[in-house]
């Protein structure tokens, strides 16, 4: 079935171009520098509309969309204790990324702590189109390479496929991103499916998402500045909300704050350790 689709695709590339598509992409990566065995592994998904892209990881979409709906029940019924219990987020990749066509201007969502943000990326990602071409699934891709955060890039992108787009913040490249890695292969998303979504498909941006906290709207040079101070101290956020008394665990009931304070810095500052290869590598210098 799977070969049945990505033939189609490829005689069909203005077809492709016209319509709502969902690209599935394999997305490898190791977060911790130091342990050069553990490669973490997510399904990321691209969806395509002709006003533009929404790049996201499909557990996490599905975890989110679940807990929404969950509250949207639980408000309708009148109960004001929203009850959690047993309910766990699934993914590990938490941010998405829009793009809007035909400007392919960026959009980048993602948390802080308690914090959550939109960082406007207006960064040119310069590639350099090289001749050799290789087989990726059922597709004929050509190379390129490019510097983007901080990395060294090499994509290979579909020339039948007309569509200047990929994976996370990549594109600019005459044809759809297949398969794109940094330098040292720490980073490495690939094409794993491509299917066609109804016409009535139409995904709406996260910055109109319902929300209890404003969406802090930043640039790139200041988000870089909030990303590090975070790492600096996780738990500014979460102090201010204990200020207000405001401490809950995740079953929503509450708890003591002091010994609420002291776990929740451990268990941050012990992923911030480990989290020493971020993709954006550039965002730690």
């Amino acid at each position: 079935m799977k070969r049945t689709v990505f033939l189609f695709l490829f005689l069909s590339g203005l077809f492709f171009y016209a319509q709502n598509q969902r690209i599935a992409y394999e997305y490898k990566y190791k977060i911790d520098s130091t342990d050069k065995d553990k490669t973490e592994t997510e399904l990321m998904l691209l969806d395509i509309t002709p006003k533009g892209s929404k790049f996201y990881s499909k557990d996490y979409f599905e975890s989110d969309s679940l807990m929404t709906t969950t509250i949207e029940k639980q408000a309708k019924s009148g109960n004001i204790d929203l009850n959690f219990s047993g309910f766990k987020f699934k993914g590990k990749i938490r941010y998405s990324v829009e793009k809007a066509y035909p400007a392919y201007s960026v959009n980048f969502f993602t948390t802080l702590g308690s914090d959550e943000y939109m960082v406007q990326d207006d960064r040119v990602q310069s590639w350099k189109i090289l001749p050799e071409k290789e087989k990726t699934g059922n597709f004929t891709t050509q190379k390129a390479t490019c510097t983007f955060a901080g990395r060294k890039w090499t994509a290979w992108f579909i020339t039948d496929l007309p569509v200047q787009d990929g994976p996370y913040k990549f594109h600019g490249l005459p044809g759809l991103i297949a398969k794109i890695e940094d330098e040292g292969r720490t980073h490495t998303f690939e094409l794993k499916g491509i299917k066609k979504l109804p016409d009535t498909y139409d995904w709406e941006s996260k910055k109109n998402k319902k929300r209890y906290n404003p969406l802090i709207t930043l640039n790139e040079t200041k988000y870089k500045k909030a990303f590090n101070d975070f790492r600096s101290d996780p738990m500014k956020s979460e102090r201010q909300m204990m200020a207000e008394g405001i401490v809950i665990d995740d079953s929503g009931k509450p708890v003591d704050p002091e010994k609420s304070r002291r776990d929740e810095e451990k268990k941050m500052k012990d992923k911030i350790k480990r989290e020493n290869n971020p993709l954006e590598l550039d965002l730690l210098k």
